[in-house]
């Protein structure tokens, strides 16, 4: 079983715990806090995944669910080492963008490093493949609802901010 971290309103850790489910529901005036990564290449292309089947089928970016005992920086380090194979110095990233949602945070993080696709180990529960995209390429998917709609507005984020 895994267990996910509560948080207040304010962000702050509660030291209390929700049991990870496919039906994830904080009690009332609790959070739970997701952690997502862009990665952008030297040519202004970002490393976007097509999720598994089991995973919905759909383009999205690298992330996860801050687990219980662990926090956002430890988590995305190893979100990217899980479902990509990269391993990545926390000192490489930065969290550029906070969103608070009715029952959790998504904090974005972004990092400019160009990454050799055909050296990544894919999570195959996960990630079916994953390729560098365009802004454009990007922005289709958002436009054709084939892109995590909770991935759009920190990519807007990014691209408008760097």
């Amino acid at each position: 079983m895994e267990y996910l971290n509560l948080y207040d309103e304010n962000k702050k850790f509660t030291n209390e715990q929700l049991l990870r489910n496919d039906n994830i529901n904080p009690p009332l005036d609790r959070y739970i806090n997701v952690v997502i990564v862009f990665i952008e290449n030297s040519k202004g292309e970002f490393l976007i995944q097509k999720t598994s089947k089991q995973k919905g089928s759909i383009f999205a970016t690298t992330g996860g669910l801050v687990k219980y005992g662990s926090n956002n920086d430890k988590t995305i380090v190893e979100e990217i080492k899980e479902e990509l194979g990269i391993d990545i110095d926390i000192n490489e990233l930065k969290l550029v963008y906070t969103i608070k949602y009715e029952h959790a945070f998504q904090d974005t993080y972004y990092v400019k490093k160009d990454i050799n696709t055909q050296n990544l180990t894919l999570q195959k529960e996960e990630v079916e493949y994953v390729e560098w995209m365009s802004v454009q390429k990007i922005n289709k998917l958002i436009e054709n609802g084939e892109f995590r709609k909770s991935n759009i507005k920190p990519f807007k984020y990014i691209i408008d901010n760097n």
